[in-house]
């Protein structure tokens, strides 16, 4: 008898132990809302087509940075565990390696020629950037740190990987929620932009027929890069490990020599970085520190950042009009692709302008500010590390 109840004894341990152990056991209300919100997100992916090449990533890596288990145990199995595997896949968010890398595969998959051929494009882009610094403002006056402030006020750049590297260095604890509210807002491009710009514009602007674009020539494509980055990393050199890598990407693409390492940087290497960065920035969204109401604030506050963003750029090219020629006017259209959403925010410029012409092609003007808001945004995240570091 004594035998057959220290055994019963025994077990009942054990399988309380390993009930203890379970997920079921540790698992909280706010575990719940976060599965819920990675499965809404791969669900817009999968059965909206909003950006599935991040929010399908981003949306696993959420469920698996949510499932409860119990910490003391000392499994070493969670992202915020040092020495865990998942953890040390996230030091390629936490120590900013993988931003430079997908700038290194933007540079390499994207044509600059928009933007060389006709350069005025470039004040676009710039105008786009009243987002990021107007957040920035609003920020500091809720209360936030500045340098918390800095890596909010980047999501207003629509860059992901801008805003990843950014709040690394400025902000580590909000850097979960900063990178799920800029790929968010990203993903959501399609749905944002296109409201403000029928409202900011008139039928007549729409209506605007650009001149194509001149041809641009294979010199002005290879030294385009060089003299990009050297400009730009001399007037922020806080910003080079971005711009670096994103004009050495398109130094690989132009040059005619590297092909091989232009379509590695913009195919494979781009894409493993991506599975990379989505999975580990969702898997860092754990319920205890996520749901929060410095959350709340962060998403508002990026959404304030992108609208003004994406109407600066609507709002800059009608104030521009004002100045230029008939023969030379812009569409206003293509103001929204001021942010750094590229190609995205160039799509929809293109789509809402076939709208209303079916003969008004814009993607290729688009492109112009699109990479000039990628080169940008990058500037920006440059003066805000220079002066909040």
């Amino acid at each position: 008898m004594a035998a057959e109840s220290s055994l019963s004894d025994f077990l009942i341990s054990n399988l309380t132990e390993f009930w203890q152990l379970t997920g079921f056991y540790n698992a909280t209300w706010q575990h719940f809302v976060m599965l819920a919100v990675g499965i809404f997100f791969m669900y817009l992916a999968i059965k909206k087509n909003f950006e599935p090449m991040l929010l399908v990533p981003i949306g696993f890596g959420i469920l698996i940075g949510n499932i409860p288990f119990n910490t003391a145990a000392g499994l070493e199995i969670g992202i915020y565990e040092q020495g865990s595997v998942l953890n040390i896949l996230y030091n390629g968010v936490s120590a900013g390696w993988y931003p430079p890398l997908i700038f290194l595969g933007i540079g390499a998959m994207t044509d600059f020629s928009a933007l060389i051929a006709n350069p005025k494009l470039l004040l676009v882009g710039a105008a786009a950037q009243f987002g990021i610094f107007g957040a920035y403002m609003v920020a500091c006056a809720l209360g936030f740190m500045p340098d918390q402030a800095g890596a909010i006020a980047i999501i207003g750049g629509a860059d992901g990987p801008t805003a990843i590297f950014l709040s690394s260095k400025l902000a580590p604890n909000l850097m979960g929620a900063i990178a799920v509210s800029a790929y968010s807002y990203m993903a959501l491009v399609p749905v944002i932009q296109p409201p403000i710009m029928k409202l900011l514009t008139t039928r007549k602007e729409r209506l605007i027929k650009m001149k194509p674009a001149r041809a641009v020539s294979q010199n002005e494509k290879i030294i385009f890069p060089v003299v990009g980055m050297l400009l730009t990393c001399f007037v922020v050199p806080s910003a080079l490990p971005l711009l670096g890598m994103l004009f050495f990407g398109n130094l690989l693409r132009e040059c005619g020599v590297t092909t091989r390492l232009a379509k590695t940087a913009s195919n494979a290497l781009t894409d493993i970085v991506t599975i990379l960065l989505g999975m580990t920035v969702g898997a860092s969204t754990q319920a205890t520190t996520f749901l929060t109401k410095e959350t709340i604030f962060i998403f508002a506050l990026g959404f304030m950042a992108f609208i003004i963003a994406s109407a600066s750029g609507v709002a800059f090219v009608k104030l521009f009009n004002l100045i230029l020629p008939k023969s030379k006017k812009i569409n206003p259209l293509i103001g929204n692709a001021g942010v750094s959403a590229v190609p995205m925010s160039a799509r929809i410029s293109n789509n809402l302008g076939l709208q209303y012409d079916p003969s008004n092609y814009l993607l290729m003007h688009a492109m112009g500010p699109n990479v000039a808001g990628v080169i940008g945004s990058a500037t920006a995240a440059g003066v805000l590390l220079g002066f909040l570091a």
